[in-house]
């Protein structure tokens, strides 16, 4: 049994889609970070950085227990496990890895950026605003012109930088995004959407998602509170 530690959140979709897609058993423990429970100790004995998705997976390397943290290295551990969504050899296994940092390092916190400064900011500060919301039309431009000429990101295989990148992707319009512009890349999304896991893996936790209205979730979240010594 693997124990994810997790919110409904697009870093937490990827590891519930995932499990879904593995087929393997698992329990979501909910991490509501709009309350603070990601500054827990035995939180942040699992996940140091205080950030979901962590997971505990009972049965790891050698019989033996191990607990993960950041969304990427546990795509990379189940893959492994289940030996799928990896690639086939050393080339496709590359070819999906670099894929997967893309959305790591840029997708993923970029994207982040620009929903932050175009739905949350207090005030619309216009560098911010522009200087995020072009990062994401960049980026978009770079999945459109790779699924032009492939039908996932890795090649002609789903894979786990699918996975990674698929969950960003749905608050396009937040992002500043219209899909008529991106259309290899709506084809893309279209088709991880109708997959039967992906469907079971968003609805993971997401009954105890509410909206963020509260300042102090907000505090929590944006403030002062993601710098205090835990």
């Amino acid at each position: 049994m693997i124990d994810v530690y997790s919110w409904p959140t697009p870093n937490g979709h990827k590891i519930h889609i995932m499990l879904e897609e593995c087929g393997l058993p698992y329990r979501a423990i909910p991490v509501d970070i709009s309350a603070g429970d990601q500054f827990k100790p035995e939180f942040l004995a699992i996940s140091p950085n205080n950030k979901i998705p962590a997971i505990v997976d009972a049965d790891g390397p050698s019989g033996k227990p191990i607990a993960l943290f950041e969304s990427g290295a546990i795509l990379v551990y189940l893959a492994s496990k289940v030996n799928r969504f990896l690639g086939n050899n050393d080339r496709e296994k590359f070819e999906t890895l670099q894929w997967l940092m893309f959305q790591m390092g840029g997708l993923g916190p970029m994207l982040g950026q620009a929903h932050h400064f175009r739905i949350y900011a207090p005030e619309k500060i216009e560098y911010a605003y522009n200087r995020y919301t072009n990062e994401a039309h960049r980026l978009y431009n770079v999945l459109e012109k790779r699924l032009s000429q492939s039908a996932f990101l890795a090649g002609e295989e789903y894979s786990i930088a699918d996975v990674a990148c698929f969950p960003w992707t749905r608050s396009a319009a937040n992002q500043g995004i219209q899909w008529e512009e991106f259309p290899h890349t709506k084809k893309w999304f279209d088709t991880i959407n109708e997959r039967p896991a992906v469907q079971r893996g968003l609805q993971v936790l997401a009954k105890q998602r509410k909206p963020l209205t509260d300042d102090k979730a907000k505090d929590i979240l944006f403030g002062k509170t993601q710098y205090a010594k835990h």
